[in-house]
């Protein structure tokens, strides 16, 4: 939805150097403030925005820029500081000169400029403009005024300037394109990245309620950042005592003598707010809130958080926490560990997440067990301000990390994730837990979609279009991340099984077939190549088994044509430590030959209680091993998944012939007489609005009496269905409310008074409003197109085989609205049933292209139509190739949207 003056009222907005600003529309109180503004900004700053030397502004021009009107004038302040001590720092205007045009302009105080405050006004302005009509920008610039046309040419609208007697006269449309979206994700990514530099590269860092008691946080976060050796400053503060760890401390962070850029608060929750004030006197640029008791602890401590916020907010502080562990940074030039963790990790190329705390220890301790290293990680807690989303962009452009992991219990805001994350993983893996599997939605009773469409779906629906590799375990993260980590991507999923016994060969072979991967032969010069190294007892097809007595060498020169085989994507490398060979010497040979500049990707699975020998992993690039082959193939096959994506076509959401305001006609008409704000359309409107969209519904018509139901079968021709007209019973089967094939006109009669009286014998005669008598539409694979409305997801869009038995089957794909071309495809290439829409058993195959057109479209409906709540189409008949996919039964709820 467009953003409205209202919405713009708090809107705390990130700049370009990492600090933040809150801008909000402009209060007739506001008059001092701006005239203060007025005064402060200088001489030169004032005669570029009012194209003459002013002294004092007057009154009557304050009067007209604090004024609110929406529609002719709207105008934006960015402040600093709260309440009393709020101070202006920016602000712009729009005016509308014409129906569909607005005169655009700002000031920004001189010691704010260049920290991109006029383009994050110029973006609000812009979503308002949309919201009211406008259509177009135009501003009038001298010609020396450089840096507003900087902030026009970076906002990514196509501009127009005719330069006259000496001002420029530029003018451009303000509608969303694919240039403005990514300038706008460009400047967002950027402003991301430098607020959350000064977490992981501080240079001063105020450990508040550092505490000298030993086994207390506060003693123990203290220590780890001395005694991880720091590479800057580090200050206690506690007011009761004069050092903390022989370092000399402060009783406030305001008697520090020098600059201080992040504080880790260690206090009672009852003293943070006190303390953050503080901070923000200071001039701190970070917080990390370790301490607990606020939104966890209910409706008190929630209040407390948002206060909490407000003031950091207010300061132009990032926030992280509170109820955290804390964040470190592994990489030497910093070496900071600002956690309660006893663990400090070796420094590595992953990023880790953690949303957890006490998880977070568990994390950090068995990354360093096996040997991930680490670039930085972040406990965030409460997620107050500092978010996933937020670090994702900090990962995408850190040279020093290369994979991301992210341990998550919520989604903050899922819609910016799905906007953020396929950019990220084009170019680095993200691999997440995402827990609550288990939590379903509250929209099973209103449609099959709904039913089905559960928020773990769609969280699954989230990660398979950013392509995010969703794993189940924590220990299956770990085993993906090792991999990812050390070795290339694999080009494809033929997997080659090297092994010195049978069994676990066998074991792995099966475990790959499972997990979506290929055994493949090996060729026959590889297999002649392996007689003239092996035993003649040796197995020389794929698994290749070398047998209990095969040495080191033997792993190497075998391994080797292996890699050369084009048959082969990847390795995996078994090894069960038997009498003559020993572990350390294969572990050597395999690294010998990863070192001699393989691209394949080689994965070693050592069957041992002591786990993967050293040599692994000394030197180069490391080779990841696991316990159990079927480890080894679930993390390859995600990897080859990922590596799959990374290559399909990233599809574009394609502009469709409709027409919107025809389908909201029809919705806005049924919500006019709805008493609670909500209501299930008529098939007739169901029809109406399906048209509107270009979708191509069965002719239905609507019957209340047994006769007429004849009529409305002679109208449509033999044979007909008829089916129970109900906005409460959804599953129609179930209560005898359809009847196919009617043959005669006394079958329609009869049906009609048949369904009547058994809906009476179940007690809900009154639910039966009438009949709705459609021509029968025979052949063609059934198939359910769905959509309902998730407060967090926003639309869903579903799509299975079709018919009664949806919800038992439940083979559906669903996916966040919107689609691209691209997704529609994988939807339903994706489903198990895909092979029924090819030509199951001599059936002809269906028109794939048209069902994935009706995708495309019930997407855009769902997107330009809110009020669609849920939306049913069951069953649709994909028809045969070139005759398109027909609409046979209709549902659609609609209700008001605030």
């Amino acid at each position: 939805m467009p953003a409205t003056a209202a919405d713009l009222l708090l809107r705390d907005v990130i700049l370009v150097d990492g600090s933040t600003v809150r801008l909000r529309a402009i209060q007739h109180d506001d008059f001092e403030r701006l005239r203060d503004l007025f005064r402060r900004v200088s001489p030169q700053s004032r005669y570029l925005r009012f194209h003459s030397h002013v002294g004092q502004i007057s009154d009557a021009d304050l009067g007209r820029f604090t004024a609110i009107d929406y529609e002719t004038v709207f105008g934006l302040v960015a402040t600093l500081g709260e309440d009393e001590a709020e101070q202006i720092i920016g602000t712009g205007h729009y005016f509308r000169t014409e129906p569909a045009i607005a005169e655009v302009a700002f000031l920004v105080e001189d010691t704010h400029q260049g920290r991109g405050i006029a383009t994050q006004i110029l973006d609000a302005l812009t979503e308002t403009a949309r919201a009211h009509g406008i259509q177009t920008f135009e501003a009038y610039v001298l010609g020396e005024n450089r840096s507003m046309m900087d902030v026009f040419q970076a906002a990514g609208f196509p501009l127009h300037a005719v330069l006259k007697y000496g001002t420029l006269h530029v003018t451009f449309p303000i509608e969303p394109t694919e240039q403005a979206d990514v300038a706008t994700a460009h400047r967002e990514a950027v402003a991301a990245a430098a607020s959350l530099r000064v977490f992981f590269q501080p240079e001063t860092i105020a450990v508040i309620g550092a505490s000298r008691d030993a086994g207390t946080i506060g003693a123990e976060v203290f220590r780890n950042v001395v005694e991880t050796g720091f590479t800057g400053t580090v200050y206690p503060v506690n007011p009761h005592a004069t050092a903390v760890h022989d370092v000399a401390a402060y009783k406030s962070v305001l008697d520090i003598p020098g600059p201080v850029g992040l504080a880790i608060v260690i206090v009672p929750a009852a003293h943070v707010l006190n303390v953050v004030d503080e901070c923000g006197r200071k001039g701190v640029r970070g917080l990390v809130v370790i301490s607990a008791g606020f939104r966890e602890t209910g409706e008190e401590g929630r209040a407390s958080e948002h206060q909490l916020v407000e003031k950091a907010r207010h300061y132009g502080m990032r926030l992280i926490g509170p109820n955290c562990m804390g964040v470190l940074n592994a990489d030497p030039a910093v070496s900071f560990n600002g956690t309660f963790s006893p663990v400090f990790p070796p420094f590595g190329n992953v990023g880790l997440l953690s949303q957890s705390g006490a998880l977070g220890l568990a994390l950090l301790d068995h990354a360093s067990a096996l040997g991930i290293g680490l670039s930085t990680f972040v406990s965030v807690g409460n997620k107050a301000d500092v978010s996933g989303n937020d670090l994702i962009q900090y990962w995408e452009q850190d040279p020093a990390t290369d994979v991301i992991l992210l341990y998550l219990e919520s989604f903050g805001n899922p819609r910016k994730f799905a906007r953020l994350a396929p950019r990220v993983t084009a170019k680095k893996p993200i691999i997440a837990v995402k827990s609550g599997r288990s939590e379903s939605g509250s929209r099973a009773a209103s449609s099959h979609t709904g039913a089905l469409a559960t928020v773990d779906v769609a969280v699954d629906a989230l990660f398979r279009q950013s392509g995010v590799i969703r794993v189940d375990t924590l220990e299956e993260m770990f085993d993906v991340a090792g991999l990812l980590a050390h070795q290339p991507l694999p080009v494809g999923r033929r997997i080659g099984i090297l092994t010195n016994a049978g069994g676990p060969g066998i074991l792995a072979a099966d475990a790959c077939e499972s997990a979506g991967l290929k055994i493949e032969p090996l060729s026959d010069e590889t297999k002649a190549a392996m007689r003239r190294i092996l035993p003649p007892e040796a197995g020389l097809s794929n698994p290749v088994d070398m047998i209990a007595s095969a040495t080191a060498d033997q792993y190497a020169d075998v391994l080797r044509l292996l890699v050369k085989d084009d048959s082969l994507d990847a390795i995996i490398v078994i090894f069960i430590p038997p009498m003559v060979t020993r572990a350390p010497d294969v572990a050597r040979a395999i690294r010998q030959v990863v070192g001699e500049g393989v691209e394949k990707t080689i994965l070693a699975c050592f069957m041992m209680t002591k786990g993967a020998p050293k040599e692994l992993s000394e030197g180069g690039r490391s080779v990841p091993s696991y316990i159990f082959p079927e480890s080894a193939a679930r993390a390859l096959s995600h990897v080859a998944d990922y590596a799959e994506w990374r290559k399909r076509p990233r599809g574009v959401v394609p502009q469709l012939n409709v027409n919107t305001e025809a389908a909201r006609a029809v919705i806005h008409a049924a919500l006019l007489d709805a008493p609670d704000g909500k209501a299930w359309l008529t098939p007739a409107q169901c029809a109406k609005v399906l048209d509107a969209y270009g979708i191509r519904s069965a002719p239905v018509m609507f019957a209340q009496s047994a006769g007429k139901a004849v009529v409305a079968a002679r109208k449509l021709g033999l044979p007909v269905a008829m089916k129970v007209a109900s906005t409460t019973i959804t599953h129609k089967t179930d209560v005898g409310g359809v009847k196919l094939n009617l043959a005669t006109f006394a079958e329609v009669e009869r049906a009609y008074k048949t369904m009547r009286e058994q809906l009476a014998a179940l007690g809900r005669p009154q639910e039966m409003q009438g009949v709705t008598v459609q021509a029968m539409v025979k052949g063609g694979v059934e198939a359910i197109v769905g959509v309902t409305q998730d407060k967090s997801f926003g639309p869903l869009v579903m799509l299975g085989l079709g018919g009664t038995m949806v919800e038992l089957v439940k083979d559906v794909q669903v996916r966040i609205q919107p689609l691209t071309d691209t997704d529609a495809r994988d939807m339903i290439r994706t489903t198990k049933g895909y092979r029924l829409f090819q030509g199951w058993r001599g059936a002809p195959p269906a028109d794939v292209s048209a069902l994935e057109d009706m995708l495309l479209r019930i997407s855009s409906l769902a997107g330009d139509v809110p009020e669609i709540a849920d939306l049913d189409l069951n069953p649709v008949r994909v028809l045969g190739v070139g005759q398109g996919a027909i609409v046979v039964d209709a549902r659609i709820l609609v209700r008001l949207v605030p």
